[in-house]
């Protein structure tokens, strides 16, 4: 019996395989992923590794022949850790800890050995344990005790005041997940305003419905803060919607490439400068200036102003939120328009359909 030799076509090598499964688009990819891991660990271990309180703004009540002596003394502390200024009275402190202009205050006695320091853990519990120790080291230095008043005390139910953190971290990872899935789900890239403008619309939705979700989660179901519904609903869609806007913004600019961006200012640079895990006194000075401007830090700090301090000096960073939502909505929209813009052909050349 015959049998025909077969005739199959040879194999390829397996460097022409890995060219063939590893393109170049994908590798460039895989290098920017490298990039982001990096960048997370130095980011987060730059931070919050070596947390020290510097210039904490700090007040002290004394009588008027000593109070400059006291400010000169707790200026001398070794590293600065504090920002020590002269303030009229212990009602006066206590109105600036819930105004968020100070974050502690010293109110010495002048007919007594044992002065009063006042802390807002509700700021921040790590701070507040930090003025303390601070506090009571010195003053034992100068044979006198000192007895801690909580005046904006954190939650029983919110552990060393992460609650308000994680929940904006919630927010915000809605908010750029949300709109990854928008961009990439049915073409990475908006092909004309009526897309673009549906995208924002619908992350304005996502945006209110996750809101209010993290409004109760946090408050009426498991009680970790204090503060009203419908003022962290109205936070909770800014954050989300901010993040959001500014993911569709990005990879509206740059593609897929600016989903990775968005990680980067959102996760990477925003998250540890928060100032959740330690307040903004305790980082270093890089995180302790960009955190503010991102939108976790703003985020956090509302949070945090909404459940312990009577929703006192929000404005800053309610507008820092709100310039990021318009800015990415205006962002995506040029973006879509630009890339939708009929470009001139030749003369005599067809048109040819997007």
């Amino acid at each position: 019996m015959t049998q025909t030799a077969g005739t199959d076509a040879p194999r390829p090598s397996f460097l022409a395989e890995v060219k063939d499964a590893v393109t170049p688009r994908a590798t460039l990819l895989v290098i920017g992923v490298i990039a982001l891991q990096l960048l997370f660990i130095a980011s987060y271990v730059g931070a919050l590794h070596d947390p020290k309180p510097k210039d904490v703004p700090f007040g002290v009540v004394a009588p008027q022949v000593a109070v400059q002596q006291a400010v000169t003394r707790l200026e001398q502390i070794q590293g600065e850790p504090l920002d020590p200024r002269a303030v009229a009275d212990a009602a006066a402190a206590r109105a600036q800890i819930l105004n968020r202009e100070i974050d502690g205050a010293l109110i010495i006695d002048p007919r007594g050995s044992r002065d009063t320091l006042l802390v807002a853990s509700g700021g921040g519990t790590v701070l507040a344990t930090t003025l303390e120790r601070l506090v009571t080291t010195l003053e034992a230095t100068e044979r006198r005790t000192v007895r801690t008043v909580d005046v904006a005390p954190a939650s029983a139910q919110d552990f060393d005041g992460l609650s308000s953190f994680y929940l904006v971290v919630g927010w915000c990872v809605g908010g750029y997940l949300a709109a990854s899935v928008l961009a990439i789900s049915s073409g990475a890239r908006p092909a004309d305003l009526r897309r673009a403008v549906i995208r924002l619309a619908v992350m304005a939705l996502v945006a209110i419905v996750g809101g209010l979700g993290g409004a109760i989660l946090v408050g009426p179901i498991l009680g970790a803060l204090p503060g009203p519904v419908c003022a962290f609903w109205g936070l909770g869609a800014l954050v989300t919607f901010a993040v959001g806007a500014a993911t569709l913004a990005l990879q509206g600019v740059f593609g897929i490439v600016g989903i990775g961006l968005a990680i980067l200012l959102v996760v990477i640079a925003g998250n540890p400068s928060a100032g959740g895990a330690f307040p903004l006194p305790m980082l270093p000075p890089f995180w302790k200036a960009i955190g503010p401007a991102l939108p976790p830090g703003a985020g956090t700090w509302s949070a945090r102003s909404i459940a312990y301090f009577k929703g006192n000096d929000m404005t800053g960073s309610m507008l820092v939120l709100s310039a990021w939502a318009v800015a990415g909505s205006a962002v995506t929209l040029l973006a879509a328009a630009f890339r939708a813009r009929p470009h001139s052909a030749p003369a005599g050349a067809s048109a040819q359909p997007s």
